[in-house]
């Protein structure tokens, strides 16, 4: 049973005298002619002698008493509207009902007429209301003060972790987060008009899979217990997509959940949402020309420009982007020439040399890796495409013609970020197999990261892909560009966190 705190219980009790009056706090409809922008809208447009009637709910966000008449805001999905109750129209009784039961953080159904104060705020004068869903908790309450004469408003809800915690709270009270998930559902509406509008098809890809893949990532087990069989939640959906390009579907897309069992950091989570898309008689420079007219397509979409603001810094998402291979931008960034370090030894001592941190024990492709991420990625403010990686950290890209050890890839950075990462696909068998077989001696037995050996996925290529462009990206980090925020669990509605259990026994622990 909750523990109810002592404000918690007043409420109830609150609820519990509105029941005895034959009154149902919680009743399953109600009636709703006009939401709140509507009303005012429909008051605005009407006549000057036209009486406006409207029914209105929503949550009480403001009340000020004031003698025989009572001053409430009301607040719905489209905003606020100020209601007006009088006593003399009311009547002792059901003034006495509000100013007695109702709390801030209620949900009400109001109906009357619409008119403007004196002080010229459109209005809707009560004639009948009802609670329609008793709020036992109240909301966070905003704090003010005076700071050099200026009334300055705090935020209700402003430690981040109990918002992370309690979003439901955190929507109701901080209205620019709910402007945060208004614009990504915006983004991924552009995202889709982008590729249909391109003839593309969007699919669902399986999310339990008997064997994942597409990325070195640590996969999440379940088990299924008819079939009596392991399962894994999907890393990426690269593999079943790249099966539809094999049996015919030449252009095809996704937009999904993908799971990695991995750490947490301001940019990742264990599930996110990735779009994936291929493209048959597509190559890494074909995917690179639509990664920048994607993006500029859905700045416009959202923003009506192509120049976003993301960390203080103006960016220009607008083509041509800038291009570098990654062995001249390390060299630009890091000072060190991966060509020169052709060995994990030779690299790691390039980097103690000139103070970069490197892990003993790491591959070369981790190493490089690690370079990027410590030295390269955070001067890439400017939208700027890296191409051409070791094929040692690309197992799934088609090696260049003209040199095998480095792969056709390019990840696109913007605002010191990592927003996508795509390439030629291998579509030999042959090649492919190797690169598995590659890929599992280059992690230790037991590993999971190491990316398993598909045989089902062997058998479709063997069946003919052709010459394909991969691309797959992260929606929360576009999503973090396009509202300038710089931690991911602001972008996502219930981002993943540790017990409250956990965390009480580190900070005893510490």
């Amino acid at each position: 049973m909750h523990d109810w705190n002592k404000l918690e219980r007043i409420r109830l009790e609150k609820m519990r005298a509105l029941q005895e009056n034959g009154a149902d706090p919680f009743p399953s409809s109600v009636t709703r002619t006009h939401s709140t922008a509507q009303a005012v809208q429909a008051f605005e447009n009407a006549a000057e002698a036209e009486t406006v009637q409207a029914v209105v709910v929503g949550r009480i966000r403001s009340i000020r008493e004031m003698g025989k008449v009572i001053f409430a805001h009301l607040e719905d999905g489209e905003g606020k509207l100020q209601l007006f109750f009088r006593q003399n129209d009311l009547g002792d009784e059901a003034m006495a009902r509000f100013s007695e039961h109702f709390d801030l953080g209620d949900f009400i159904e109001a109906s009357g007429h619409m008119f403007r104060t004196r002080t010229g705020e459109v209005t809707l004068h009560v004639e009948q209301f009802r609670m329609i869903a008793k709020a036992i908790r109240p909301l966070p309450a905003a704090k003010e003060e005076e700071v050099d004469g200026e009334r300055v408003v705090h935020s209700a809800f402003s430690d981040p972790e109990a918002r992370y915690r309690e979003r439901y709270a955190d929507l109701a009270v901080n209205p620019e987060v709910r402007q945060i998930f208004e614009k990504r559902a915006a983004l991924l509406r552009a995202l889709r008009t982008f590729f249909d509008q391109r003839g593309f098809l969007e699919v669902e890809t399986p999310i339990l899979q008997p064997i994942y893949g597409g990325a070195a990532a640590r996969p999440f087990v379940t088990h299924h217990n008819q079939l009596h069989q392991d399962l894994y939640l999907r890393v990426s959906f690269e593999l079943y997509l790249k099966r539809l390009i094999v049996g015919g579907v030449e252009a095809v897309y996704e937009i999904g959940r993908d799971f990695r069992n991995e750490g947490v950091s301001f940019k990742h989570n264990p599930e996110f949402t990735m779009l994936e898309y291929y493209q048959a008689y597509a190559d890494y420079t074909d995917v690179m020309d639509t990664t920048e007219e994607l993006i500029a397509f859905v700045a416009r979409e959202l923003n009506g420009t192509t120049t976003i603001t993301y960390g203080g810094e103006q960016i220009e998402l607008a083509p041509p982007w800038k291009r570098m291979s990654l062995r001249e931008a390390l060299i630009e960034s890091a000072g060190i020439d991966i060509d020169v370090h052709r060995d994990a030894s030779s690299l790691h001592a390039a980097m103690r040399a000139l103070d970069i941190e490197a892990n003993p024990d790491a591959s070369r492709g981790k190493l490089i890796d690690s370079l990027i991420g410590g030295t390269l990625e955070p001067t890439l403010i400017q939208p700027t495409i890296i191409y051409d990686y070791p094929r040692d950290i690309s197992p799934l890209a088609k090696s260049r013609a003209d040199d095998p050890d480095t792969v056709e890839r390019f990840e696109a950075f913007i605002g010191g970020m990592e927003i996508c990462n795509a390439f030629s696909e291998i579509n030999s068998p042959l090649e492919q197999e190797q690169r598995f077989l590659e890929m599992g001696r280059a992690y230790d037995v037991g590993d999971e990261e190491r990316h398993p050996m598909d045989e089902d996925y062997l058998r479709a290529l063997s069946y003919g892909m052709p010459p394909t462009g991969g691309f797959g990206m992260g929606i929360d980090r576009l999503t973090m560009l396009f509202t300038d925020q710089t931690t991911i669990r602001e972008v996502i509605l219930f981002p993943h966190l540790r017990s409250r259990e956990r965390d009480g026994a580190d900070q005893e622990e510490s």
